[in-house]
């Protein structure tokens, strides 16, 4: 039988503690049609020493919630599960780049749009009147390269003071009108299939999609468009994904251009899959058969 852990967040972490359970539950319930047994693990507890995951045949950290505020660990977690060359997946070498949201600039080098985006060490007041004066937007965006959630993210408009500024590295991007008019919308894919897909919008008056700040949520049938880009930002990616979530929004010009490739710990919206996470199921079970064939055949 299969033993499967799922990665969550460090329990000492209360922010999560509301939320985590029940979605580890819809994913429990998905994964063990598939046969297998499944164990929640703090990712936390496993950072310097790998041993406690050794005897999984699939590690998963899709609710490693909390990382981006403990990087530096986090980044030591992805080397001790790499070099110990443990199943996870996605593999640690993706959950490691994909922590910093630099990436999308390797992305868009490989051809996937982007909005405009000013990549910055520190921000300063000067930095976000330059970008307010390149791309001409009456609000901008600005956070920080290692965030989830919309954390310490800020929408700014022209002369307004740049209070709690993200710190370290961050990112400077025009603020897209569409996120209040038609939301971000998310394809969902398993084993490289697309599965479904979800619009996501903020409430009146807000620019943060994200369910804590009361985002609408509904399932949706993307378009043509929008699949070409998603798949187009899959391709230029090397390493095998079990999961992606592609996050997608229209610029002003009315374009679709990505703004997250989620490779980490992303929300599946198993409730609002159609198929009720059969997508996720196959793309498991499939996964642990060529393992085993893999291991069949060395033995041979």
């Amino acid at each position: 039988m299969t033993q499967i852990a799922v990665l969550i967040p460090d329990p000492s972490d209360r922010s999560y503690i509301g939320r985590w359970p029940e979605v580890l539950a819809r994913l429990k319930a998905v994964l063990e049609r598939t046969g297998a047994t499944v164990a929640a693990a703090p990712w936390t507890d496993h950072v310097q020493d790998a041993s406690g995951l050794e005897a999984y045949d699939l590690i998963l950290p899709v609710i490693a919630w909390g990382y981006h505020r403990d990087h530096p660990r986090w980044l030591t977690a992805c080397g001790t599960w790499s070099r110990a060359g443990l199943p996870v997946a996605n593999p640690a070498e993706v959950l490691r780049w994909n922590s910093d949201k630099t990436y999308l600039a390797r992305l868009a080098d490989k051809g996937a749009p982007i909005p405009p985006t000013r990549w910055t060490d520190g921000v300063t007041p000067d930095q976000v009147a330059a970008a307010f004066a390149e791309t001409g937007a009456p609000m901008l965006i600005v956070k920080p390269t290692v965030s989830a959630g919309a954390f310490r993210t800020l929408r700014l408009s022209p002369g307004e003071p740049l209070t709690e500024a993200p710190q370290g590295a961050a990112m400077i991007q025009p603020y897209l009108k569409s996120i209040e008019t038609e939301g971000e919308t998310s394809l969902l894919f398993f084993g490289g299939r697309f599965s479904h897909a979800v619009n996501k919008r903020p409430v009146p008056g807000d620019f943060r999609i994200q369910m804590q700040f009361g985002g609408l949520y509904r399932a949706v049938t993307p378009d043509a468009e929008a699949m070409v880009l998603a798949e187009r930002v899959l391709a230029a990616i090397a390493e095998p994904l079990l999961y992606a979530r592609i996050d997608l929004a229209r610029d002003d010009a009315g374009r679709w251009v990505l703004m997250e490739a989620e490779l980490i710990e992303p929300d599946f919206y198993l409730d609002h899959d159609p198929s009720d996470g059969a997508g996720l199921a196959q793309a498991v079970a499939e996964r642990q058969t060529a393992k085993g064939r893999a291991r069949g055949a060395r033995a041979s």
